[in-house]
């Protein structure tokens, strides 16, 4: 698992015969896809909007390049 505060809650029955592992902070090698947060989130850095409608015009629009980069990706 990850380390999200809700994998971690004091309320998670831990069950028996069965040993969580937690992922490293940053761990690309066992979840390939943290590679690809950078790429996504690049025109969303340091940035305000108005609301859910822009920036999910914007993951749209940023979605499609990814798309055309599927060599390089």
């Amino acid at each position: 698992m990850d380390n999200a505060g809700w994998h971690r809650s004091k309320k998670i029955k831990e069950i028996e015969g069965l040993r969580v592992e937690f992922l490293p902070p940053y761990s690309p090698e066992l979840q390939p896809a943290e590679r690809l947060w950078s790429l996504l989130d690049e025109p969303l850095v340091n940035q305000s909007f108005e609301n859910i409608d822009e920036i999910e015009n914007i993951l749209a629009k940023r979605c499609n390049i990814l798309n055309n980069m599927q060599k390089e990706i």
